[in-house]
């Protein structure tokens, strides 16, 4: 066996990869940790779901591996020191969910600002009537460049919202802020100026709690919230004050962690706080993308000579490598 796939590609990429080298698919085996580790031995390449953890110890149980491959972005779930230690390549299909989840975080701003068409999707067909507002003209806070604010930006552009923004790591003059035509201000500007405010920071550990007391002192009144970085972000009791005395009217966020809001907690009974289960990036065409990036990337990794690989990196666009420190090439699909 050559690849290992607990992570379904979808059914021409999985043709292709089965015509170029020997697969198995058994996704049962991401809820098996024993049988894993009885299969994966014998795998040069595995592509491996959200919940899979990689470690030195799921390593030491796969002496033939060369790639770690997943279909979403994040490496809190993989050792990355241990699979240079390895020589392990970890690809990720890092701009397969950018047009996704930019449009689930519009869809989420226009569902908070029209309020009244969750009613009639809950199936209230006599809902009383809510007044609403409009994108158009309205200010958006871009909290984060993230990739996905890139398309994001875009498109609220082209809705006619006026856009001001801030990225703790990355300077007010930087050239991408004018390219996106958004106006970088301070975090106290853009919490006293927005109507909405859009979060999608890449998170980083020491970010953890970024949004507290402090911060969402500034809100404009009767804010909207939406995002799709990691709950670890926020502080919970700060962002339920918020809530709770009005400044932000209402949050809808993709991906919580385990625990954000549940029972016991200041966010559970809060109705104004909706929660998505990363629906951001599931679309059938980041499937697509994301399914043929990987197999391209596993292709090349078990068929390119690793020395001749190294050799190409000058000329390609980059992406994460943890094999040496270093980039690989990326393979775009477009």
């Amino acid at each position: 066996m050559d690849i290992l796939l607990l992570e379904r590609l979808v059914p021409e990429a999985l043709a292709w990869l089965e015509a170029r080298h020997s697969v198995e698919c058994r996704p049962e085996l991401a809820g098996d940790p024993v049988a894993l580790r009885q299969v994966v031995y014998n795998a040069q390449a595995v592509v491996l779901p959200r919940k899979v953890v990689v470690t030195r110890e799921f390593l030491d149980f796969a002496p033939l591996l060369k790639a770690v491959a997943r279909m979403h972005v994040g490496t809190d779930n993989t050792d990355l020191e241990a699979c240079r230690e390895r020589k392990v390549r970890v690809i990720q299909a890092t701009t397969a969910n950018v047009r996704a989840n930019a449009e689930y975080l519009v869809a989420a701003l226009l569902l908070l600002y029209r309020r009244g068409i969750a009613s009639s999707l809950n199936g209230d067909r006599h809902a009383d009537i809510r007044l609403g507002r409009e994108l158009n003209g309205s200010v958006v806070g871009i909290f984060g460049l993230a990739p996905t604010a890139h398309a994001l930006a875009v498109i609220l552009n082209a809705l006619g919202a006026k856009l001001i923004g801030y990225d703790p790591a990355v300077h007010h003059t930087a050239p991408i802020w004018s390219s996106l035509q958004i106006q970088p201000v301070s975090l106290q500007d853009l919490m006293a100026g927005a109507d909405a405010v859009s979060v999608q920071v890449l998170y980083a550990s020491r970010y953890q709690g970024f949004i507290n007391d402090k911060m969402l002192a500034h809100c404009k009144p009767g804010q909207v919230w939406v995002g799709i970085s990691r709950s670890h972000l926020f502080d919970a009791d700060a962002l339920a004050r918020a809530l709770t005395d009005g400044r932000i009217e209402a949050c809808m966020l993709d991906g919580a962690e385990s625990g954000f809001a549940s029972k016991g907690t200041p966010l559970h009974e809060l109705d104004n706080l909706l929660l998505t289960p990363r629906l951001g990036s599931h679309t059938r065409e980041s499937r697509v993308r994301a399914s043929w990036y990987v197999a391209h990337r596993v292709h090349e990794t078990l068929t390119t000579p690793r020395r001749n690989a190294l050799d190409q990196l000058a000329s390609a666009p980059m992406e994460l490598d943890a094999t040496g420190g270093r980039p690989t090439p990326q393979f775009i699909i477009r």
